[in-house]
């Protein structure tokens, strides 16, 4: 699983398979609707639409598809009223994980969250029975080859940016909630769109699993993945040296 820094969200597939491709635009669509149904249609003036907009292109999500999203958020229809939830829990060899997800039922999603990690022999916690183990930050991420390492520190430290790591596989910018989106829009001036603009969860330490572990954790992820109301799955987990999924 190379070009996985140790706190991405680990939907470390995303968009990678075509049968998985449908799923990931339903997922981008609720993430519109919710933004419109917050801020309004206008990205100019709705960061968190902004932030889908960008989602939606970097996965080539047809133009289509995201008007659709967005008149029917703007509509006002009643099968468009998400909410937000959050899962945490314990994966193989002890790593945290948390699950968000945009829901019009949860009491559908729960049960389905609590099967998946019972499936696999984890346990379902609390709310905040792991997220203090973690860090809620902005997270933006550019290919490695739209400018040079230095080039990309110095704007994002300009910008306001906590933290720029460059490697050959893209630039890795963190910085606090209250400025991604300040941070985000000055480097898009500079650089064009990234390939991803969004709120994460960075781990404050990392757990080092054994490569069947990994194995299982990934099945896991695959499968809450695989649920529409599954939105981001984030953990603390460290591959083994040379692990591949392949």
């Amino acid at each position: 699983m190379s070009g996985h820094s140790q706190f991405h969200n680990i939907m470390h597939r995303k968009g990678a398979q075509d049968a998985k491709r449908a799923k990931v635009f339903s997922k981008i669509a609720r993430e519109i609707i919710v933004a419109v149904k917050e801020g309004g249609p206008d990205p100019e003036g709705n960061a968190r639409l902004r932030s889908a907009l960008i989602s939606a292109r970097a996965e080539n999500m047809p133009k289509d598809n995201i008007e659709r999203a967005i008149k029917k958020a703007s509509g006002g229809d009643a099968d468009a009223n998400y909410q937000t939830v959050r899962y945490e829990g314990y994966g193989p060899a002890g790593v945290a994980i948390i699950v968000e997800g945009l829901t019009d039922n949860k009491n559908r999603t729960a049960p389905a969250v609590r099967s998946a990690f019972s499936k696999f022999g984890c346990s379902l916690g609390e709310a905040n029975s792991v997220s203090f183990q973690f860090d809620h930050v902005g997270y933006i991420l550019y290919p490695s080859d739209v400018t040079s390492e230095d080039e990309m520190f110095e704007a994002g430290i300009e910008a306001g940016a906590d933290d720029i790591t460059s490697s050959d596989d893209g630039h890795e910018i963190v910085c606090s909630l209250e400025k991604l989106n300040s941070v985000r829009d000055a480097l898009i001036k500079k650089f064009g769109d990234p390939t991803e603009a969004k709120v994460t969860w960075k781990p404050k330490n990392t757990v080092a699993i054994s490569e069947d572990a990994a194995k299982t954790l990934f099945k896991l992820v695959d499968l809450l993945e695989d649920d529409d109301d599954v939105q981001a799955v984030f953990s603390n987990y460290e591959l083994p040296e040379g692990f591949s999924l392949d």
